[in-house]
């Protein structure tokens, strides 16, 4: 359907949630990636409801990204009734297309510094019950 010049998509209609319903009752794995409008004004919370709903009875795995959805299965009570729930749908998106993000690659690169400083020798060694433990070695 097109949208007419000065118009507005605000929502799914009813053939489309029919549709969108049908195909999520028979995945194995569903990504729901943003609301199907502007669901924060009731007028058109329809289709982001159907949705929402759609996907909380899916028996496969679903997973929703974006803080938008997030709020809306907040808004709804359904939060729970979806295996995952992230905030972050651009990144889900970008993850999911390039098989990486910056911030994972930059953490997996990154020198953790060490559980126990190399000058900690085993009679520094911590203690419990007032003995020291002998299973902890000098670095």
């Amino acid at each position: 359907m097109e949208i007419p010049e000065g118009w507005r998509g605000v929502d799914i209609g009813p053939a489309t949630v029919e549709l969108f319903g049908e195909v999520i009752a028979s995945a194995a794995t569903v990504l729901w990636n943003g609301p199907m409008g502007v669901f924060e004004d009731d007028r058109f919370a329809e289709g982001t409801k159907a949705i929402a709903e759609a996907m909380a009875r899916c028996p496969g795995s679903t997973v929703v990204g974006g803080g938008d959805s997030a709020a809306a299965l907040a808004q709804l009570g359904l939060e729970d009734k979806i295996d995952h729930v992230s905030t972050g749908g651009g990144a889900t998106l970008e993850l999911l297309e390039f098989g990486d993000l910056p911030g994972l690659a930059a953490l997996r690169s990154a020198r953790m510094p060490d559980p126990m400083p190399a000058k900690m020798g085993r009679s520094e060694a911590p203690t419990s019950g007032g003995a020291p433990m002998t299973e902890v070695a000098t670095i």
